[in-house]
């Protein structure tokens, strides 16, 4: 099985700042964003090779929960874990200072299959998300 895991670092830019002196919570869908695109890219699947197989991945559900506050120029790592595959792609994030390891955010995102000619989910994960998953229908 591939790795399913990925994890990386970033420091909050100050135009992701907000007149509270803290990363304005909108931002951290982007950091998330990121890290999913960086987790699909090991993994040989990220947008334009779903796009190859057919298939669009829209993320119909997000979920965030903020802990403490994210400030500029902080280290923060944000990890993200495929743990669902079979009838749709559901990532969890954490969110944590690097320095403390607090965490700061956790969250999740669910993707369905959508087949690019027909515009039709799939309630199935198509077997190209397993292949590059390395797992077993």
């Amino acid at each position: 099985m591939a790795a399913l895991v990925y994890e990386m670092e970033l420091q909050p830019a100050f135009h992701d700042i907000d007149v509270m002196e803290i990363v304005w919570h909108g931002h951290y869908v982007k950091y998330l964003e990121i890290a999913r695109c960086a987790l699909l890219a090991q993994l040989d699947y990220d947008y334009p090779q779903m796009r190859a197989s057919g298939y669009g991945w829209p993320i119909v559900d997000m979920r965030l929960k903020y802990v403490r506050p994210a400030t500029f120029g902080q280290r923060i790592a944000v990890r993200c874990e495929i743990v669902e595959w079979e009838c749709r792609l559901k990532i969890n994030y954490l969110v944590r200072d690097v320095q403390t390891g607090r965490k700061l955010t956790s969250a999740y995102t669910i993707q369905v299959a959508v087949d690019m000619v027909t515009q039709q989910m799939q309630y199935v994960c198509p077997p190209v998300l397993w292949q590059k998953l390395g797992v077993q229908p």
